[in-house]
């Protein structure tokens, strides 16, 4: 779904759920944000083919946090793209580099979502996250300013993950929230309870979001909403 010039929305059907990674793109290149699960990268192709975006160089992956269902598409992207950059925060990248485990899976279950794999998908990711390794190239802090689709702008978010980020596109006023906020029924929510370690910091975090004119929010999970945004964000911190 183009969202704006420079941004568009994909909607990854992931089978019990379907999530929506964005694209930042110009006319030369394209930059993703978030990777799906663990052999999503072909259908992501695909998608930002279908939005006449593909056949341009994908030069970057910015990945929102640290989250299987955001990091699990990367390794095979990096395989087939060498030069790619991928930029995630830095209270997030130790476990991005395989150096820690994941927050949030456990060992039982990653074993079981990894055996449910393909071969290939399944080595590229034990190679690239279950021993050490550098697959994070740069950081991305708090305010700094990204040079991608006219400028992007980095929240750090804390609470859903220690490094947790979203991104404001300045020229459209749109915000990508990651997993800090989720779209249901079409009503905004905060981050959902039973999958933030840290729930009382990630409300915090969306305070954050009060000095941005945002016009459309895209939710990993739910999507696109537009319309009073700021005001329903607002509501979801009131008495915090």
């Amino acid at each position: 779904m183009r969202i704006a010039q420079g941004i568009e929305m994909l909607e990854l059907n992931l089978g019990p759920m379907t999530v929506c990674p964005t694209v930042l793109f110009d006319q030369d290149e394209w930059v993703l944000v978030d990777t799906g699960m663990p052999g999503s990268a072909s259908v992501i192709i695909e998608l930002a083919k279908q939005a006449g975006i593909g056949e341009q160089r994908l030069s970057a992956i910015l990945l929102t946090h640290q989250d299987i269902d955001h990091i699990g598409g990367l390794p095979a992207f990096k395989a087939d793209n060498p030069e790619l950059v991928v930029y995630a925060h830095e209270d997030d990248r130790a476990v991005i580099d395989g150096k820690q485990p994941m927050l949030k899976v456990s060992p039982e279950r990653l074993a079981g979502l990894l055996g449910a794999l393909p071969e290939l998908a399944r080595s590229q990711f034990e190679a690239a996250f279950l021993k050490p390794g550098s697959n994070v190239d740069r950081t991305m802090a708090d305010g700094e300013v990204l040079p991608f689709a006219g400028g992007i702008t980095v929240i750090h978010t804390p609470g859903h993950t220690p490094g947790h980020v979203s991104l404001y596109h300045q020229l459209s006023k749109t915000l990508i929230a990651g997993d800090a906020m989720v779209v249901d029924n079409g009503e905004l929510k905060g981050p959902r309870e039973a999958v933030t370690p840290d729930m009382a910091t990630a409300l915090q975090s969306l305070k954050k979001f009060k000095k941005y004119d945002v016009e459309t929010v895209i939710c990993y999970h739910g999507g696109m909403l537009q319309g009073d945004v700021n005001t329903r964000i607002a509501a979801l911190t009131q008495g915090i």
